[in-house]
């Protein structure tokens, strides 16, 4: 039943209608596509970038060099070609505080700092903990984040000329609203039309060129700022070099470095589910790692995988690394030589586009699985959507591995149990045929399933079918060991699973009998002697 559950749920992750590429050989064909893909990405990103600059509190440049450096260099040498990664609102709302304390300059070192921290985790292999996270966790997070997408959309329907203070009113509203749904309908209708062109960027291009025709009065890209700049210029982090340095700016370079890897490696994931390859988690580590450090010397607020372009990536045909290339070559085009076109591209256009992808990344149809899984996967389920949209990703992953874990860990501590019987072969014998993982979780279980003072003189436990896992478990033995030892009983271990048997062994408690098979050591006996609760 549990196991289908999960199945079902990892089902559940790949949003729909999103077939996978069989050839993906450099045709002509692809290489359009791909580029094409790259394009639509390119002009997501820009109002993306803006935005987390302003959250972050630096100027927009920073966050669209940040989003062509980190974008870059993870499409050349990231563990998952296809995926988008730049600037982010979840490292932005982590940076402010430092900005606004410290200064820029001080971001700069930081995210220098953070990169460094990412490579070592990929030198080191930690990305391949990712897979700890269990899929109501993932689902969890694939739906606060598609809330969070939706969320972050609001913003572009208020008044540019109040500041962002107010929302937009009467005609402006409906028309922004009518160009959304316009693009949408763009997006949804395509693809039975042709292929030829990415959904997306068709929804962007017919939509610009009405709204640019029609001379309509709609908020732009450059309402939010000017994009206009120059290639960005090599620039050693001003602040100083000392131990006080270091010491403001860890916390945060720690605090960066987990989020960002968290955020990349479950992207990393959702992506392969789509695209159905698997691993490179650590080459991902490093890639991100390498690109934040450079980021930090070429004046970036540095990023991490992005899953909303990379559903729009995905979604418009991109599976290689040349779309991430090319987005990023775009985006720095845009900034050099063509702001003054993509300045003009209403924002409308661009929502629409991340509404879709709001669309496509919620798994409508956990919604429907919520009353077939095990109750405590659908709490899990909930818990994490919940706390992705009111703190953060990071916090709610974290949250949703220890309730899983603590889940996990009480279900298997109520499975501990015991078959008794005489000893076929050790006549007056009696035997504790114990049943379920023996850990910290179950040991007092297991010392109630002994009746010491109603069992013979010799008692044998045969563990075949269970194990022992940690420290607590061997003192809850030592602690029966003992109580036997008070009542001048003798009792007997069998059947340790070779690991089992090094345990016991390196702690130095249990002295070996017999050796009855030294090939596969299953069937060891180990007599108790005196001091064991002492040590000696």
């Amino acid at each position: 039943m549990r196991r289908a559950a999960m199945a079902l749920l990892a089902k559940q992750i790949s949003p729909p209608n999103l077939s996978i590429m069989q050839d993906e050989g450099f045709t002509v064909a692809r290489v359009r596509t791909e580029l094409l893909s790259g394009l639509t990405v390119a002009l997501a990103l820009v109002p993306e970038a803006v935005a987390f600059a302003f959250v972050a509190g630096v100027h927009p440049l920073v966050g669209l060099y940040a989003a062509f450096m980190v974008g870059l260099i993870t499409a050349v040498f990231g563990g998952r070609p296809g995926m988008i990664s730049g600037a982010t609102g979840a490292l932005a709302v982590v940076m402010v505080a430092l900005v606004a304390d410290h200064g820029v300059e001080y971001l700069f070192a930081t995210v220098v700092l953070m990169g460094i921290l990412q490579i070592i985790a990929g030198v080191m292999h930690w990305g391949k903990f990712i897979r700890l996270v269990p899929h109501p966790v993932m689902l969890g997070f694939v739906n606060g984040l598609a809330i969070v997408i939706f969320l972050a959309q609001l913003t572009q329907f208020k008044d540019p000329a109040s500041g962002g203070a107010e929302w937009l009113q009467g005609g402006s509203m409906l028309l922004m609203l009518g160009l959304v749904a316009l693009t949408m309908v763009i997006i949804w209708g395509m693809p039975k039309i042709t292929n030829i062109i990415p959904a997306p960027l068709a929804g962007i291009g017919i939509v610009a060129i009405l709204v640019i025709a029609m001379g309509l009065d709609v908020p732009r890209v450059g309402d939010m700022a000017s994009i206009e700049g120059g290639l960005p210029a090599f620039h050693i982090p001003m602040v100083p070099l000392n131990w006080e340095t270091f010491e403001i700016i860890l916390p945060y370079a720690v605090i960066l470095a987990a989020i960002g890897l968290i955020e990349s490696l479950l992207t990393l994931n959702l992506v392969g589910e789509i695209t159905g390859k698997r691993g490179g988690a650590s080459q991902e580590c490093i890639a991100q790692g390498a690109s934040n450090v450079v980021t930090g010397f070429f004046g970036g607020m540095g990023g991490c995988a992005m899953i909303g372009q990379s559903m729009i990536n995905v979604k418009s045909g991109g599976r290689t690394r040349i779309a991430g290339i090319a987005a990023a070559l775009f985006l720095l085009a845009f900034i050099v030589v063509a702001s003054p076109l993509i300045e003009q591209i209403p924002l409308a256009a661009l929502v629409g586009v991340m509404f879709m992808v709001v669309i496509g990344t919620f798994a409508w149809n956990s919604l429907k699985i919520m009353t077939k899984v095990p109750p405590m996967d659908a709490f899990v389920i909930v818990l994490v959507t919940v706390v992705t949209v009111m703190t953060d990703l990071a916090i709610a992953v974290v949250v949703g591995v220890i309730v899983s874990a603590l889940a996990y860990a009480w279900n298997n501590a109520r499975r501990i149990h015991a078959y008794t019987r005489e000893s076929a072969t050790d006549k007056g014998a009696k035997v504790y045929e114990i049943e379920g993982p023996l850990f910290f979780g179950s040991t007092d279980g297991f010392i109630e399933l002994f009746d010491v003072a109603g069992d013979p003189d010799r008692v044998i436990v045969d563990f075949a079918r269970s194990r022992v896992v940690d420290q607590s478990a061997l003192q809850a033995i030592e602690a029966i060991a003992g109580k036997y030892e008070a009542e001048g009983k003798k009792l007997v271990l069998r059947h340790l699973s070779r690991d089992c048997h090094q345990l016991l062994t390196k702690a130095g408690h249990l002295m070996v009998d017999s050796d009855d098979d030294p090939e596969y050591e299953i069937a060891v006996d180990y007599s108790v002697k005196t001091g064991i609760l002492g040590g000696h």
